[in-house]
């Protein structure tokens, strides 16, 4: 809910900005605290309030990424040319402060497997502890790698279309494309994560390829021959990077309670999230930097897709990414869900095995 206002307020300030300093601090420092605040702890939630259908409910709640981007593009576009880009960074503002009443609607829920006190020293109390445990520390530098090239679309997708000779309308449909395929692939890639068919780890690997592959196809697009062409090379590239970078976003997430157990699974979330943010900072900057130097957006995408393929080669290092040679049972029946923010007895979660059995820590 903090994050909410926060975030309102980062955008309603920098609509009165007179200078980069002023924008620095108030859309990026303000208005980015205030997401931070409000995606680690949704994402996070979620994870614990589902067992069975975990990633399917991750990559739902993230269709929200792609709907907004899909309706944004030409709607922001809409909103520049009516009321500027000041009255568009109001309306923007007013937009955002609808996270509070929805930060409202998240219920805290108590689970076997967490911690009985809280962590003590800064090292528990931000989950920096994770980074000793192997799985996390590869997962955690592959993730850090894919940042520096996942958000470069976000920023220079459009200009990069309009470099090709698109227009600007035609630039936008461009973002479209890439947010259609990038909503569906997040619902679909979370139905398949859930069967169980493939490992999670492997999943990533795989889709965080298919991204970087995608972003080496957007940045070799041939130039458009004239405006008034609908650049279907640069749609169909755009596509295919939507779908790749749709299918990762629900499994980077999905991953963690099987790398850092339900307990430690919202820390995780900010860590993540922290770890892609530092990949954003070297990311657009370096692509914009690549633009002023050649003189187009090629190098950049060429760069930032290996980033993100060298992250995609550092999650193979994970258990269970590549195939074992020694014969693997079937996978397990994940836990029925269990209703939502409804608690279950502990007695409940003890398998048929008899007093002396396990608890069921993956609930």
């Amino acid at each position: 809910m903090i994050g909410g206002i926060l975030t309102s307020l980062g955008f309603v300030f920098s609509a009165f900005a007179g200078s980069l300093l002023h924008l620095y601090l108030c859309l990026g420092v303000l208005a980015g605290s205030g997401w931070a605040l409000v995606f680690a702890p949704a994402l996070g939630t979620l994870s614990r309030y589902f067992s069975r259908r975990r990633v399917l409910a991750v990559g739902l709640a993230l269709t929200g990424n792609g709907a907004s981007s899909l309706l944004l593009a030409p709607a922001l576009q809409l909103l520049l040319n009516t009321f500027g880009w000041r009255g568009a960074l109001l309306l923007l503002g007013a937009i955002t402060l609808h996270l509070t009443p929805c930060g409202a609607l998240l219920r805290p829920l108590e689970l076997p497997g967490d911690p009985l006190a809280p962590p003590r020293g800064p090292l528990a109390a931000f989950g920096l502890g994770l980074f000793t445990r192997r799985a996390f520390l590869v997962f955690a530098l592959g993730t850090a790698l894919v940042g520096g090239g996942y958000f470069v679309p976000y920023v220079h997708l459009a200009p990069h279309a309009l470099d090709r000779g698109l227009g600007g309308y035609r630039a936008a449909l461009v973002v479209a494309v890439a947010a259609v395929a990038d909503a569906g692939a997040r619902l679909v890639c979370g139905w398949l994560a859930d069967q169980g068919w493939v490992p999670l780890p492997r999943l990533l690997a795989v889709f965080g390829a298919l991204t970087g592959l995608g972003l080496l196809a957007v940045g070799l697009v041939p130039v458009v021959g004239n405006e008034e062409g609908w650049g279907v090379s640069l749609l169909a590239t755009a596509g295919v990077y939507g779908l790749g970078a749709g299918s990762y976003a629900p499994l980077v997430f999905g991953v963690l309670p099987g790398l850092v157990g339900i307990g430690g699974v919202v820390q995780a979330t900010g860590l993540v999230m922290m770890l892609m943010s530092l990949g954003g900072l070297l990311g657009p900057p370096l692509s914009g930097f690549l633009r002023d130097e050649t003189g187009d957006f090629t190098a950049s995408f060429l760069v930032c897709g290996t980033l993100v393929l060298s992250g995609s080669f550092i999650y193979m290092g994970l258990p269970g990414a590549l195939p074992s040679c020694s014969p693997a049972a079937g996978p397990a029946t994940p836990p029925p869900e269990r209703g939502e923010l409804l608690p279950v007895p502990q007695a409940a979660l003890l398998s048929p095995g008899g007093p002396h059995s396990t608890l069921d820590t993956t609930c």
